[in-house]
């Protein structure tokens, strides 16, 4: 069965590794026959979450008009959502984290369309050291369990910096393999 995924990829460097990795997965995902739609978010304009609670109050998700509302819909529509990032300062990039802050409106929203859903990470670091990756993977799976969300695969790669340094792993052939479990 065809499945719509969301992949949010959070990287500033066009064609680096995370971004690469992305690609390499929605274009396997979609040959699969799902509805694949890849969201940049560092070309959003993207504000901070205020946790004022007042989401949807003025019949937007977030009551602070910015771009996380126009790809709200994609996010409540999706079957699945895939994120995808390099680790920056050993955490998620604050763009990719402006966008997950921001989907505290679908839990006050009450928006049962976002509960439940598949997720995957797929995420790279500059360190040799796996456990660099913690500071990404941690707060996917917490998020993760705190959503009811059903984690399919995580594609982890250390040792990565500069662009095309992944060809010089496996993570393109992971990445796409994580097609296959969706």
């Amino acid at each position: 069965m065809s499945k719509k995924i969301l992949v949010l990829t959070g990287s500033a460097r066009k064609g680096g590794n995370s971004n690469r990795m992305a690609q390499a997965f929605a274009e396997a995902a979609a040959a699969k026959g799902n509805d694949v739609k890849v969201i940049d978010t560092t070309a959003l304009k993207l504000n901070f979450c205020h946790a004022c609670q007042t989401c949807y109050q003025t019949g937007k998700p977030c009551s602070f008009d910015d771009d996380f509302n126009t790809i709200a819909d994609d996010i409540l529509a999706a079957d699945a959502l895939v994120f995808s990032c390099p680790v920056y300062w050993y955490s998620v990039p604050s763009q990719l984290k402006a966008v997950i802050d921001k989907m505290f409106s679908f839990v006050i929203g009450e928006k049962a369309g976002f509960f439940g859903k598949e997720c995957a990470l797929i995420a790279c670091c500059e360190e040799d050291d796996p456990a660099i990756l913690d500071g990404v993977r941690i707060p996917f799976e917490r998020t993760a369990v705190l959503n009811k969300w059903t984690v399919v695969g995580e594609v982890l790669v250390p040792g990565v910096f500069s662009v095309g340094d992944i060809d010089n792993t496996d993570g393109i052939a992971q990445a796409a393999a994580l097609a296959d479990k969706f």
